[in-house]
């Protein structure tokens, strides 16, 4: 119990130093603060729903971090990083010499949560191999490292997110029954930013300081005009895409007050969110998502990924399914 003692468990709701996706006061964001508290100290399994940018991975060390685990480590997973030639030794570890290459001993993403959190994002993107492979180990609680035969016994919280529709892919085939009644245990789903209206200014405004106080400079007030675009704005990279557009207004602001001529010219956009959502589909605000993070990194998929949070695997898988036209590196 020392360690729960040692652990912060106050929730920041406002302010300067709080997570970016507990600033505000909607009922919405009210309920999944309630949710996370409630989920915190158990030890089932969570699937966080969202779309993309809704702060799914910042939800899930939030859990961590109120937890009684919270000394221990807590472990992100890109699922979609990983390969199914690797997999076995990036999850379970491998031992000197066990393959080519294999130059010193190593534990894996799993054996490196024990005790701790793993957190299994874009869990819907796992091939079915995969998934066989990753539900022995829910199932029997120990990892068997590549070149040895003597398994290991894992003590982790499993935390999965996805913005895909999980029982729309148990029904076509795609994700296998048994792992996902074995992981949907406690659903959390996060509201868009579209749906937290009331929250769109009070996270510009942290975004802002934030900017203002990493170059050590005034901070930006927004104009009348700057905040009806925002709040008329449909947000489809969510909290990500506002702390995005807030570091474009922080540089490209000249005075004190950032006009709505200081945002990206999509946000400044007359029609509606409502308008402008209805006319997007999910692959369709992905694709305007990453050809602006594109556009404004110059083509540089490594910067791009780095603005949008992932890995620039990922982002070379998104670019080709989407059919993107990115000159090559």
């Amino acid at each position: 119990m020392e360690a729960v003692e040692k652990c912060d468990r106050s929730v920041a709701v406002t302010g300067d130093g709080a997570d970016p996706q507990f600033i505000g006061v909607s009922p919405a964001l009210r309920a999944v603060r309630e949710a996370a508290a409630a989920v915190a100290d158990r030890h089932s399994s969570v699937v966080m729903l969202g779309e993309t940018g809704t702060g799914k991975e910042m939800l899930a060390r939030y859990i961590h971090r109120h937890s009684r685990r919270c000394e221990m480590p807590f472990i992100p997973v890109d699922c979609s990083a990983l390969t199914d030639t690797l997999f076995e030794s990036q999850l379970f570890g491998h031992v000197r010499g066990a393959f080519t290459g294999a130059i010193r001993d190593s534990l894996g993403f799993i054996r490196a949560a024990h005790g701790g959190t793993l957190f299994l994002d874009e869990i819907g993107e796992l091939s079915l191999t995969l998934q066989v492979k990753l539900l022995r180990v829910l199932q029997e609680r120990c990892v068997v490292p590549v070149g040895e035969t003597r398994p290991r016994a894992v003590d982790v919280r499993v935390i999965t997110a996805t913005n895909r529709d999980l029982e729309d892919m148990v029904r076509a085939g795609r994700f296998r029954q048994d792992l996902f009644f074995r992981l949907n245990v406690i659903v959390m789903t996060l509201p868009p930013l579209r749906e937290r209206t009331d929250d769109i200014l009070l996270l510009a405004r942290h975004f802002l300081r934030a900017q203002a106080e990493a170059y050590g400079e005034p901070s930006r007030r927004l104009s009348p005009e700057a905040v009806h675009c925002l709040l008329d704005y449909a947000w489809p990279g969510n909290v990500r895409e506002l702390a995005h557009v807030m570091e474009y207004v922080h540089v490209v602001s000249r005075g004190e007050v950032a006009e709505s001529a200081d945002l990206p010219t999509r946000v400044r956009s007359p029609r509606s969110s409502q308008e402008l959502f209805s006319e997007l589909r999910l692959e369709d605000v992905e694709r305007r998502t990453i050809a602006e993070a594109l556009r404004r990194t110059n083509q540089c998929k490594a910067a791009a990924a780095r603005m949008l949070g992932i890995q620039v695997q990922r982002l070379n898988r998104r670019i080709l399914r989407l059919g993107l036209q990115v000159p090559l590196d």
